[in-house]
């Protein structure tokens, strides 16, 4: 049975959900994950399972932002002055906290994706060449 990744085949993206559903889920790249959140979190407030949720639809459920590692980052995010959060109430009815984005989780958003962009086209380079 060959896997997506035994393929050099391109990925079509406009599969079905259904066929999303299926693909195999893979862990989450070291130090990718604030760099994840602080970008979702750019396009408003949101909670943490929502921020989860968010990653897994936006990665078509390939990134899973597992809950013992989402939460000890978002507590980081809140310590290093990247978010701020406020209680409330989700749409289910449930008590959470709302994550905002700050100025400063703006900078470090860019940062993180230079750093990260640096690194991949190293990588791709090493992969095209070696």
């Amino acid at each position: 049975m060959l896997h997506r990744w035994d393929s050099l085949a391109p990925v079509d993206n406009r599969a079905s959900s259904i066929y999303n559903y299926h693909m195999p889920r893979l862990p989450m790249p070291p130090g990718t994950l604030a760099m994840l959140v602080l970008r979702v979190l750019r396009t408003g407030p949101l909670h943490g399972y929502a921020i989860a949720q968010r990653i897994r639809s936006l990665s078509e459920s390939v990134l899973e932002a597992e809950e013992g590692t989402l939460y000890p980052t978002l507590q980081r995010m809140l310590l290093e002055g990247w978010v701020t959060a406020e209680a409330g109430v989700s749409e289910t009815g449930r008590r959470v906290r709302f994550y905002t984005l700050t100025r400063d989780g703006r900078k470090q958003l860019k940062r993180e994706i230079a750093e990260y962009e640096q690194a991949s086209a190293a990588i791709q380079a090493i992969l095209r060449l070696a």
